[in-house]
């Protein structure tokens, strides 16, 4: 039995197929699925939504390698034990959320939510264009993807607000941390961009409370965690006009209820979790290099501090 078996558990079959396929071409190394013998033994572990009892189904972990930047979807107890966790740090990755970010900013910016409605209507009808720099962006989030897509709409000439935990300056930024100054940074906001981690403190911050602190008519984008938002609130605050429209990528309950009535709201866009996704070669080098640093004692890369989340 080889040394290295590692267990390969994401609730996406094509990423799931591809991750095994690359591995089975690596030598010294034995893939092993949920619920096979092998499982038992693996030490090492690559994951996208596991089984909740991953950890009782493969006892010998000594590593999960989240197959994402965030590792929300790992079994709690994941986070109660002494297994490794690490993530994906990818520049490819984080410039597809801007891409996504970006795209969903001119989807408001340039009116094409108005331009596609009056277009099923067979109605020819122009808006008055909105300069990036008189655009107000709002980032919730200033972390390595967060603070990466808050600069680059800077450097695009648009006028960007950032929100963290901590207070963090990043050039073209203005910064705004903490809750004493979240009324201040939400107030201006033309879209509201959330990028936050998922943590106790941020489960469900998308909800009433801050949402009817932005100006009446702002919009949101939520690439961030699903279980950040609050569907009732949001869709309150977008009947009631609080929200003018929204484009959602992530939800609490995925994929999201067939029955659920943002689905058929005419200011919502959903797309199903796909703002970005780290090539599976990236997932795996990742991987295969954070075991050879636990095999020669040293330091993984891109480890989770179990206690904040990420």
């Amino acid at each position: 039995m080889s040394e290295r078996i590692i267990l390969v558990d994401c609730n996406e079959p094509e990423l799931n197929a591809e991750l095994c396929s690359i591995l089975q071409q690596t030598p010294g190394v034995s893939v092993a699925l949920p619920g096979s013998a092998e499982a038992l033994h693996a030490r090492y572990a690559c994951c996208w939504q596991p089984d909740l009892l991953l950890l009782q189904h493969s006892p010998a972990l000594k590593l999960v390698q989240a197959a994402s930047a965030g590792v929300d979807h790992l079994p709690e107890a994941v986070f109660t034990s002494d297994v490794a966790v690490c993530r994906v740090v990818d520049d490819n990755f984080r410039h597809g959320m801007f891409e996504y970010a970006l795209w969903g900013v001119l989807w408001f910016q340039r009116h094409f939510n108005r331009a596609i409605s009056n277009q099923s209507q067979k109605i020819w009808q122009l808006y008055p264009q909105r300069q990036a720099a008189s655009y107000h962006i709002g980032v919730m989030g200033l972390g390595e993807i967060g603070g990466y897509i808050a600069v680059q709409l800077s450097q695009m000439g648009y006028q960007v607000s950032g929100w963290s935990r901590n207070a963090k300056q990043l050039p073209g930024v203005k910064g705004y941390a903490g809750e004493a100054q979240a009324g201040d940074f939400l107030q201006t906001l033309d879209v509201l961009i959330n990028l936050l981690p998922l943590t106790e403190q941020t489960r469900g911050v998308l909800a009433r409370p801050l949402l009817e602190r932005l100006p009446r008519g702002a919009t949101l984008i939520n690439c961030g965690r699903g279980e950040h938002m609050v569907n009732q609130d949001v869709l309150d605050a977008l009947n009631s006009g609080q929200l003018a429209g929204a484009v959602l990528d992530v939800f609490p309950v995925e994929p999201l209820e067939p029955g659920d009535p943002l689905w058929a709201h005419p200011a919502v866009v959903i797309t199903p979790h796909m703002a970005s996704c780290a090539p599976a070669e990236v997932i795996i080098r990742q991987l295969l290099d954070n075991i050879q640093r636990i095999e020669a004692g040293v330091a993984i890369n891109n480890q989770v501090d179990k206690v904040r989340g990420y």
